[in-house]
């Protein structure tokens, strides 16, 4: 068994917090911009480090509507219908990956419409950084003490009963689940990254990072609590699987004709 005690703030000036969570995601976006130049350079794709840095102001945007207004949709509408004004509170939590990768693609589309880029050219070294992104994501979810695993009695368990820093813990000891989806979008950066040199078809890259993060947030999702608001549907699932599932599916297909069609040229 280990206690979480650990304080999400990491420095308070006045009423500013700085909180672990917020420089992990900043951190995030600093690496896409640094390795989206990158892999662009090694590709020669017609991509500068101004289009770089625009198209992470676009991703930022798209992420932030599209997380938010599917979290809106797919896991709190009642409360959200009752409280109009809390859908702008970003602040107070409620962020959907879902919601955010269909936003990315949209801002995405309109991103390279403006450039005159190919979508699969950024959309195949983007997935890269984002994949690591949301790695550290998951640890800044740790440390804020969210998103908590269900009850087991495996001996790395966490108990928040001791937590000072952080108010309305679940009781009993339980998974890491947080850990575990820092470590599956660990490894999907990793299969990412060792392929990024290879010959592939255009998209392939992308539709990867899609089937990897549906399969493995689905098995994932086994050892994490379900949101409160909605509990278990069909008494075993939860919506992230509900969500996720077919993101594999979709991903699998695409790899599938991407493959097939390079086979027939």
């Amino acid at each position: 068994m280990l206690y979480h005690n650990i304080n999400p703030v990491l420095l308070e000036l006045g009423p500013l917090q700085i909180r672990y969570y917020g420089l992990f995601y900043a951190l995030g976006f600093i690496i896409a911009y640094f390795m989206i130049s990158h892999l662009a350079k090694k590709k020669q794709l017609p991509i500068t480090k101004d289009d770089a840095a625009d198209f992470i102001v676009y991703a930022i945007i798209g992420v932030v509507l599209g997380a938010r207004l599917a979290y809106v949709v797919f896991y709190n509408p009642v409360f959200y219908l009752q409280n109009p004004l809390e859908i702008l509170a970003v602040w107070h939590g409620g962020l959907s990956f879902h919601g955010g990768l269909i936003g990315a693609i949209i801002a995405a589309f309109l991103f390279c419409k403006k450039k005159e880029i190919e979508f699969y050219d950024i959309a195949d070294i983007a997935v890269v950084p984002v994949a690591l992104a949301l790695a550290l994501g998951r640890i800044g979810n740790f440390i804020n003490a969210e998103l908590a695993g269900r009850i087991t009695n495996a001996p790395w368990c966490i108990d928040y009963s001791k937590n000072k820093f952080v108010e309305n813990l679940p009781s009993g000891c339980r998974h890491p689940s947080q850990i575990y989806e820092s470590i599956k979008n660990f490894a999907i950066f990793s299969a990412l990254w060792l392929i990024r040199g290879k010959k592939l078809p255009k998209g392939f890259m992308f539709w990867a990072f899609v089937a990897l993060y549906g399969l493995f947030r689905t098995i994932a999702e086994f050892f994490r609590t379900p949101d409160e608001q909605i509990g278990f549907i069909f008494n075993y699932f939860t919506m992230g699987q509900l969500l996720s599932f077919p993101l594999f599916l979709v991903g699998g297909y695409m790899l599938y004709e991407l493959k097939k069609k390079e086979k027939t040229i």
